[in-house]
């Protein structure tokens, strides 16, 4: 079962092997038809029907509305009527002039869970190199949901080639996410302008992969830091307990089995153990599809074991 329902990407095939090809540098309205998003969500005031014996009476609730997609006028979300609905074509907008003016390149955008929530991801241009040979590069992905599960964001990500990892950049104490919540109105100058203090972290950020490049890690310690990373609630939501299966999965990619897990930068080093743990993240942890997976590596839990995982790698090279 596929969560993406359009998508469209230049470059590379995308994780699933879906989606329309576009050609580099192709126009943001190129972009909007391919990826699936050149509709709108409209509204409606929520009404109910009282009464039987096939005579009712039509009632309105003013305090919710409904959200339904144009095109197909399929509903999408019962919402307050305060609720500040984002277009599927302003994700889009949001990068007309980054890739006119500013050398970002889009790389994929598309529609999930059948409009509820969609996304775009351009890559900034910002690149290096670990180690001569473990290239990571800097993207930008915004997505937004009409459902409330997600608040409009803005994310520095970093993807190292070698195994397509997602990483979210971290900045200082921030971690790299601007969100506006749907109560707020979206305004994407304010954002840019709140993104342009984060684009200079990228230095900061490649500062920080090299020292994880060269601080080894003994095996006792790489077992008690994922240890660390790899729990979940226990039963009484308090406790947590450790993922065992989830944990040997990790080691055998931190010990070679990972993608990349071979080379210089993250043989036996705190790079490595740490990206052993978003290769399961992004590609084995267990999920109903590849897309159920992706959006928990993005927006869910997966992500918030990649945070754990980038804080507990911190603290050994602090």
């Amino acid at each position: 079962m596929h969560l993406v329902e359009t998508m469209a990407y230049a470059g590379e095939k995308p994780w699933h092997g879906l989606g329309n090809k576009l050609t580099a540098q192709a126009p943001i309205d190129a972009w909007k038809t391919q990826a699936g998003m050149d509709w709108s969500i409209e509204a409606s005031e929520v009404r109910y029907i009282t009464g039987n014996n096939n005579v009712g009476v039509i009632n309105a609730f003013p305090e919710q509305k409904v959200l339904y997609r144009s095109d197909t006028k399929a509903p999408l979300a019962v919402v307050s009527k305060r609720f500040q609905v984002v277009q599927p074509g302003e994700i889009l907008e949001f990068y007309r002039d980054l890739t006119a003016c500013n050398g970002f390149e889009l790389e994929t955008a598309g529609v999930l869970r059948a409009g509820k929530k969609f996304w775009a991801l351009a890559r900034t241009g910002q690149s290096t190199n670990l180690k001569g040979r473990d290239k990571v590069d800097g993207y930008l992905l915004l997505a937004t949901a009409c459902d409330g599960t997600l608040a409009t964001t803005a994310q520095f990500t970093s993807v190292r080639v070698v195994c397509n990892n997602t990483l979210q950049i971290a900045l200082g104490e921030s971690n790299g996410a601007i969100k506006v919540p749907h109560r707020s109105l979206f305004d994407p100058d304010v954002v840019k302008r709140q993104l342009g203090i984060t684009v200079a972290a990228w230095d900061g950020f490649v500062a920080r992969m090299k020292a994880l490049c060269e601080r080894p890690v003994d095996p006792d310690a790489a077992e008690h830091l994922l240890r660390r990373v790899l729990t979940y609630a226990g039963p009484d939501g308090k406790s947590s307990v450790v993922n065992e299966q989830a944990l040997a999965n990790v080691r055998a990619l931190y010990e070679g089995g990972g993608r990349g897990a071979m080379l210089a930068s993250s043989r036996g080093t705190a790079w490595g153990l740490l990206n052993s743990v978003t290769e399961y993240v992004d590609h084995h942890r267990r999920a109903r599809s590849d897309d159920h997976r992706r959006d928990a590596a993005w927006f869910g839990p997966g992500a918030q074991i990649k945070q754990r995982a980038w804080d507990e790698a911190m603290k050994l090279v602090a």
